[in-house]
């Protein structure tokens, strides 16, 4: 059963307002829409890049009638946070799946070469890990320092340059498209539409592949002027 199933069998629908992540695709946002709801943006945690529990409360009104987190890159959602908030509200929690799950070889490699680029990596920040999480990196999101997209952009030009395939995980906020446009102040999900970059991730690279992004990266700086 999809998104929007379990919401309409909960009984969501018309009128009805669901707070969903912005930073994320737009597919649990069209999954409110299609049962007649309001998507409802809030913000995300700066270290996990999830819906925020804490800006999902002062999302609520009193027509919130259910969130809809997801989990983003690997890391999953704060689920626990989530049902405890709904639980006191009566609220429904239903998680929005956008990645079918790996299997636990190709999981485990990955975990492998993320310990290996988060030992090694200067100048970017590595993704950031919630205690207790267990992220199966599907894919492997860095941030650029510096003065957000200008720089970001020109470092991710310099690693495409240089043989590396990065790729900005998220172009646009769904709160920003013109399907869902609205007047809301998300200021961690602009950040990291700023400053967020996907390096290569996937299970069947070399330690030679990853030696190389390494010695790319760090030999950038992490910061380039925008000519570069």
């Amino acid at each position: 059963m999809g998104t929007a199933e379990m919401l309409t069998a909960a009984g969501v629908g018309s009128g009805d307002e669901v707070i969903v992540p912005s930073y994320a695709t737009t597919g649990a946002a069209e999954a409110v829409r299609s049962t007649g709801a309001r998507p409802v943006f809030a913000d995300i945690d700066a270290q996990s890049l999830c819906l925020d529990p804490v800006a999902v409360l002062r999302a609520l009104s009193p027509r919130t009638t259910a969130i809809v987190p997801v989990g983003l890159f690997g890391h999953p959602a704060d689920l626990t946070s989530f049902h405890t908030l709904a639980e006191a509200r009566q609220l429904v929690v239903v998680e929005h799946i956008e990645q079918a799950p790996s299997d636990a070889v190709a999981v485990r490699r990955r975990r492998e070469h993320a310990a290996y680029l988060d030992a090694r990596l200067t100048g970017v920040t590595t993704p950031g890990v919630a205690p207790g999480v267990e992220h199966s990196y599907h894919s492997y999101v860095v941030r650029v320092p510096g003065n957000g997209r200008p720089d970001r952009d020109a470092f991710a030009r310099a690693l495409r340059a240089r043989g590396v395939r990065c790729r900005v995980p998220v172009q646009t906020p769904v709160h920003r498209t013109p399907a869902y446009r609205c007047e809301v102040r998300l200021p961690e999900t602009e950040r990291a539409v700023d400053d967020c970059l996907a390096l290569p991730m996937a299970e069947g690279m070399s330690r030679r592949e990853l030696r190389r992004m390494v010695s790319v990266c760090n030999g950038l700086g992490g910061l380039l002027p925008m000519a570069a």
